[in-house]
């Protein structure tokens, strides 16, 4: 009869062993080899061990010898396994993944699952899995724009300046107009939401006319100024930064952050904020709508009020609108930049850098 290697188990181990063996937590496979060496440990045989637990005695012959080779670490986890041989060698995985991100099929502007199985003969759910395991989506797209302002670090660093250190004594406001809002009714009335079934509405519509909205956005407090107006000219404009002078109390200075569109840099604009001192303007790199903060506010009207809207007149539409500014105003939130100069300047740099390649 053969007999198995003896176990001498020092205290510390044993007590970690028996630990294991009756944690709550610890997983019942590793339980299973604890005792499994435990018993060993103990004098017992493999045969013995195996009908003690009700487990083959090749089990414990196995977990015997992980243990007397690797220690605890040994019972931890499973060795691994060779697995079966893949049906797909390596060097087709290789020039799936080469012709996907490096060439397109004909008369198509990227791959699809079909066409690069039949380029490959390969099996399409094959490329899916290729395409899966190297995260290769040929089907999207994200869109960018590296702005190209030969200003663009100095307008950064003072609108990254006025929201991480704003003066003191004055109101940094974020301003922007969303034009051509329209008021569009469905010619059909759509289905509610139930069990089952999403809420449904006609892709047809009816246009019922469209405003602009001119809006100010506070970071400091996120509250909202806001005015509905019928076009979006520089007298709209005006009319707008005379309401927010108006508004604001007049021993406050007042920081204005908007892009470069023309009517902001109307004349008659320029004229008018050279007579009111305390205002100053700080105008957005080209192609940087993304450091205007109000963008956010507009993209949380447009989800949760406008899209799926329903307005049968121009006047709904306007008053919901002054509605949803009134409700976001009784529980504004300050919104707080966290992004720093030199690392956007750096983001932009190397993107520059990649582009010219």
């Amino acid at each position: 009869m053969r007999v198995a290697s003896a176990i001498a188990l020092p205290i510390e181990i044993r007590r970690q062993l028996e630990k294991q063996m009756r944690g709550r937590s610890t997983p019942v496979r590793v339980a299973q080899r604890s005792r499994i060496v435990l018993l060993a440990a103990d004098g017992l045989q493999n045969k013995q061990i195996a009908a003690k637990m009700g487990v083959a005695p090749r089990m414990a012959a196995l977990w015997r010898g992980r243990f007397t080779a690797l220690g605890i670490d040994g019972l931890l986890k499973d060795a691994p396994r060779p697995g079966r041989t893949p049906k797909i060698s390596a060097a087709t995985v290789s020039e799936v993944t080469a012709k996907t991100t490096q060439s397109t099929p004909a008369n198509a502007t990227h791959w699809s699952r079909s066409t690069m199985a039949r380029a490959m003969n390969i099996s399409d759910s094959t490329v899916g899995r290729i395409w899966r395991a190297n995260g290769l989506k040929p089907y999207r797209v994200d869109t960018f724009k590296v702005s190209n302002d030969p200003n663009f670090a100095n307008k950064l660093e003072a609108i990254v300046g006025l929201y991480l250190n704003p003066p003191e004594h004055a109101l940094v406001l974020s301003v922007e107009e969303k034009s051509q809002i329209q008021a569009l009714d469905r010619t059909q009335p759509g289905l509610p939401m139930k069990k089952g079934r999403c809420q449904t509405m006609t892709h047809d519509y009816k246009r019922n006319g469209t405003t602009t909205l001119f809006v100010a956005l506070n970071p400091a407090n996120g509250k909202v100024y806001g005015l509905c107006q019928q076009k979006h000219r520089h007298q709209e404009w005006l009319k707008f930064l005379r309401m927010i002078d108006q508004t604001v109390p007049g021993e406050k200075e007042i920081y204005l952050i908007c892009d470069n569109y023309s009517t902001h840099k109307h004349e008659r604009v320029e004229r008018w904020l050279e007579a009111h001192k305390r205002f100053h303007v700080r105008f957005t790199p080209t192609s940087s709508s993304w450091l205007n903060m109000v963008e956010r506010f507009f993209r949380d009207l447009t989800q949760n009020r406008l899209k799926r809207g329903v307005f049968q007149d121009l006047e709904q539409l306007i008053m919901a609108i002054g509605e949803y500014i009134d409700g976001h105003n009784q529980n504004p939130k300050p919104i707080i930049w966290t992004a720093k100069a030199a690392d956007i300047l750096e983001k932009v740099t190397r993107a520059r850098a990649n582009l010219n390649k």
